[in-house]
């Protein structure tokens, strides 16, 4: 008979020396390691400032992606209009072909002496008759416009089909680089949640993306990028107002109306994909702003930047438009006395700057 003893429970000691030993080989095993430091404020800062950097870019290249939908629209659209006025002009053709058609079934199959013969009204019959020649001219002449037509109904709808594939093409761009904006500033917002609000008004309130300090070494080691109307740019100089700055340089004509046009949209707040006039962002604020001087400029800060003439900066005047970074991807309005406006980015609004605080590569007088 088998004994049936109920089983020692481990001693407590045990228990502690098995739990220990664990511990330790979960500690000292290649695979775990102790937890990633937290990133500090610096790399936050850093971090924040590439991700807007490359939402900004992706918002030229999503701007642009929507300009050359809407044109695509346009064009789709007048093709379609042509199509239905050939297609209209062909049955108007084919309608009157088919008038002939029955006129010559209905006399088919009788000599045309014996119809002759048995006219009552003879003069009236040689009369028709003479018609009958020219009308086999003219049928003539509508076949060959009926062939016609039928090439550019098919050279139209060719047309059409190709832009119709460009359209769905630039559609799918459209939304996969709204989607990636969309991402860049949602991981920049989540960043920007780590920080004090103090520390978050820090950095909205620089107007680049960490590149200032870059514009303002730049711009001390070359006097010639100072406009004449604005001291040298130096740290303090570079550094976003506290209040909005007095700009008293006299402008007329169609820039002094851009310039105040962008003056008027002061607080206005940042949107990317925004043109006006409630939100704005970089390169729709000047667009915008142009659009009330009578001027129209092409929707993105790169096609702005070749929208007029270059000019050197230290010959800027008020209405030029400042392009900013290598890749082109700011722009702003120089409003004189060493200011600009512009739309810096998300969780900003519409604001004045020094000219120099970002990195300046170009200088267009609009045309």
């Amino acid at each position: 008979m088998a004994s049936h003893r109920r089983p020692k429970k481990p001693s407590k000691t045990r228990v502690g020396v098995l739990t220990a030993a664990a511990a330790t080989a979960v500690a000292l095993s290649p695979g775990m390691s102790q937890a990633d430091p937290a990133p500090s404020k610096d790399q936050v800062k850093a971090q924040i400032n590439e991700l807007t950097h490359q939402a900004e870019v992706a918002t030229e290249e999503l701007n642009g992606f929507q300009e050359k939908t809407e044109l695509l629209q346009g064009q789709v659209s007048q093709i379609q209009e042509r199509i239905a006025q050939e297609q209209s002009d062909l049955v108007t053709l084919q309608s009157t072909m088919g008038v002939i058609a029955s006129a010559q079934y209905r006399n088919a199959g009788m000599d045309p002496t014996l119809q002759l013969m048995l006219s009552e009204k003879p003069d009236e019959y040689l009369s028709k008759a003479a018609a009958l020649g020219q009308i086999t001219a003219q049928q003539a002449a509508s076949i060959e416009q009926i062939q016609a037509k039928k090439r550019t109904l098919d050279q139209e709808r060719a047309e059409a089909s190709t832009k119709l594939g460009e359209l769905e093409d630039t559609r799918k761009n459209l939304s996969a680089k709204k989607a990636e904006v969309e991402k860049k500033l949602q991981q920049a917002q989540a960043l920007l949640n780590t920080l004090t609000e103090a520390e978050r008004a820090a950095i909205l309130a620089e107007e680049g993306h960490g590149e200032a300090n870059e514009a303002d070494d730049r711009a001390s080691r070359d006097d010639t990028r100072t406009p004449p109307t604005s001291a040298k740019p130096s740290p303090s100089t570079t550094k976003p107002a506290t209040e909005t700055p007095k700009v008293t340089v006299p402008v007329s004509g169609r820039a002094g109306a851009a310039v105040a046009a962008a003056a008027s949209k002061i607080g206005k707040p940042y949107v990317y994909g925004a043109t006006g006039p409630n939100s704005f962002d970089c390169s729709g604020l000047t667009g915008w702003a142009w659009k009330q001087a009578g001027v129209s400029l092409p929707r993105t800060s790169q096609a702005q930047a070749g929208a007029g003439r270059s000019v050197p900066v230290d010959q800027i005047q008020p209405g030029d438009l400042v392009i900013y970074y290598s890749g082109m991807s700011h722009v702003g309005i120089y409003a004189g006395g060493g200011q600009i406006i512009h739309a810096p980015k998300p969780g900003t609004n519409v604001r004045y700057a020094p000219l120099h605080s970002m990195t300046v590569v170009k200088v267009v007088r609009p045309s």
